[in-house]
């Protein structure tokens, strides 16, 4: 066949498929128009998933009426200079609007500061029509409609209305996190709004998205390194979600999707989470746009770094810092969840009597006081027992101690000094099926378990012991030759010192293939071919050697478990209050080794609540 020139439409229609997805593409690309051109209040309207509606409306600069036709032709734009690697802006390419309005009907409204009326256009599935007056607000209004209609293959492949419309609402929610100074409202035919106001701190922004408890839960974080700056929140270990949707990552305050920044966030959490939780982020770079590739895909959500190892280093040791530096800290839903469990209607048994908590107006006409409160005092009185005739002095001692405390820690109830009220975890009061330790603070009551508190204080340990010098290896008889490519054999044969540290000694043996002389004596016989792969395969991923660092210290963790105090074990106050003391000064102690928590906290005010006292 012979060749031939592509029509402009046809050209547009093939670069529509790699810029507009879906709805959700559309919505992004118009946004981000509305956020360069300076806008201060960006309105988003949908009907149909956007698949019928997508209406977009700004403050912005505006469009003048002779740059309306340069606006929907392609790679025309006012955002990029002569240097592509000078990218400031967050479109550049100038295919947007052409591609959006070759596969539907679109219209763009706009209006100049200086200009006395608006203009509008009109393009029709590739077709243009010409500028005319109009009337318009400040700025600039994009409706499309029928997105797809001239492409009806594509349009087979879109899904149904909520999972479109739940997409538009995560790319709106991702855009503004950026922009906290801009207000964003989202609006659909079933009146469900996001509407996200203007805020002055980054903070609050993410707390619009993320929920109000997060700031309770996050750490700040602001590190820098050779150039690049990286800030931004991030959750503790006990703070956690199902998968990472809520993990944000902005380069010069563009949104980006990075295999690289999501790996190093789950690196630095490692040993914290559970494999199955994922930490909640909103990570902010600001570097020299010629140090990162963001035209990787005309979507402009992936990037290339030129220094991949840096910004990994980076974001899992400002990561780490953070952490080591929270001091302990529970998660603030923990108590609720904890407060939860002791609501009135929780336990559905009934006494000899046939009635319980759970019984219809059990709780209607109780007296607002009970025996015990002072009016007059903040404090409870001690209960006289001898006046409730039901107890007998045998129902009084065992109503006192409890068949679930044991003897050693009953001391543990008297009056401890004000120093360990006053401490993070306070005073140990109980121990109670010899597994949880049951603690007051000056203004909460604490439930540690034992177990995965000193699993985590040895796992600690372990690895400040392992680090700290270099790690034991046990040579081989024979040095054991492994063949690989050259490539992977320069890899590592860069690595050599860092992996001498973590007791894996080898060399090059010829230009193909890697001579070990020696492996960690803590990792027992070990497939050396396997784990050189890993290694390999690792650097030239991310340019470190972590693969052989984690398989150590899932080994110090295992040990660690094993090597912790048991569940089961009566400990003596002394003891317990030496394990809070130990727990407060080891950096990652509200989470095990496994990344379940290690205790939880009732606050004062939620326990008054249960009892109606609030």
């Amino acid at each position: 066949m012979a060749i031939r020139q592509l029509s402009e439409t046809i050209i547009n229609q093939i670069a529509a498929g790699e810029v507009i997805e879906r709805p959700a593409s559309v919505v992004k690309e118009l946004v981000e128009n509305a956020l360069d051109a300076g806008a201060r209040r960006v309105e988003i309207a949908t009907v149909g998933g956007g698949l019928n509606l997508i209406r977009v409306s700004d403050d912005g600069a505006g469009i003048p009426e002779n740059e309306l036709q340069l606006a929907i032709a392609r790679h025309c734009t006012s955002k990029l200079s002569e240097d592509i690697n000078d990218i400031r802006s967050l479109g550049f390419r100038g295919e947007a609007l052409p591609s959006i309005g070759s596969v539907s009907r679109l219209t763009i409204r706009s209006r100049t500061a200086d200009s006395d009326s608006g203009f509008e256009i009109l393009v029709d599935g590739g077709r243009t029509g010409a500028t005319r007056p109009a009337a318009a607000n400040r700025g600039t209004l994009v409706e499309v409609r029928d997105l797809f209609f001239a492409t009806p293959a594509r349009l087979k492949f879109m899904k149904g209305e909520r999972a479109e419309t739940t997409a538009i609402n995560e790319v709106v929610k991702r855009i503004a996190i950026a922009f906290p100074h801009v207000r964003f409202t989202l609006s659909g035919p079933d009146r469900a709004t996001l509407d996200l106001n203007a805020v002055p701190d980054q903070i609050e922004r993410i707390a619009q998205v993320f929920g109000k408890e997060f700031p309770e839960n996050a750490l700040e974080l602001d590190a820098e390194r050779e150039g690049v700056h990286l800030s931004g929140f991030v959750s503790i270990p006990s703070f956690s979600r199902a998968n990472a949707l809520q993990q944000f990552a902005y380069i010069n305050g563009r949104p980006v999707r990075d295999k690289l920044i999501a790996g190093a966030i789950r690196g630095a959490y490692a040993d914290t989470l559970a494999r199955d939780r994922n930490a909640v982020a909103a990570l902010f770079f600001t570097l020299d746009p010629a140090d990162v590739d963001v035209n990787v895909h005309p979507a402009k959500a992936d990037v290339r770094f030129r220094e991949p190892g840096l910004v990994r280093g980076l974001i899992i040791g400002a990561i780490r810092q953070a952490l080591a530096g929270a001091g302990i800290r529970p998660a603030s839903g923990a108590g609720m969840a904890l407060a939860g469990a002791f609501q009135p209607g929780a336990f559905t048994g009934a006494n000899a009597n046939g009635w319980g908590p759970t019984a219809p107006g059990a709780y209607e006409h109780m007296p607002p006081r009970s025996a015990g409160f002072d009016a007059d005092r903040s404090v409870h009185r001690p209960l006289d027992m001898a006046s409730f005739g039901g107890f007998s002095n045998g129902a009084q001692a065992h109503f006192e101690t409890g068949p679930a405390i044991s003897a050693d820690s009953r001391a543990a109830a008297e009056p401890s000094p004000a120093h360990l009220l006053a401490s993070p975890l306070g005073a140990a009061r109980a121990q109670v099926h010899e597994n949880y330790i049951v603690a007051q603070t000056e203004s909460s009551l604490i439930i540690v378990d034992q177990h995965a508190a000193h699993e985590r204080l040895v796992y600690e340990a372990l690895k400040e012991a392992m680090h700290s010098r270099p790690i034991p290896s046990q040579m081989l008889l024979l040095p054991e030759i492994i063949d690989l490519p050259t490539d992977d054999v320069d890899r590592l044969a860069s690595h050599s010192e860092t992996l001498a540290r973590f007791g894996l000694r080898l060399e090059r043996f010829g230009p193909g293939a890697i001579a070990v002389r020696e492996t960690p004596s803590m990792l027992g016989e070990v497939d050396v071919q396997a784990l050189l792969r890993d290694l390999a395969d690792e650097i030239a991923d991310n340019d470190t050697v972590d693969t052989l660092k984690s398989r150590l210290d899932r080994i110090a963790s295992t040990m660690a478990c094993h090597g912790s105090v048991r569940s089961g074990r009566l400990m003596k106050p002394d003891e317990m209050n030496a394990l809070l003391r130990q727990m407060e000064a080891t950096p990652g102690s509200g989470t095990c080794n496994h990344g379940r928590p290690t205790y939880i906290e009732l606050k004062l005010a939620d326990i008054e609540r249960l009892f109606g006292r609030r």
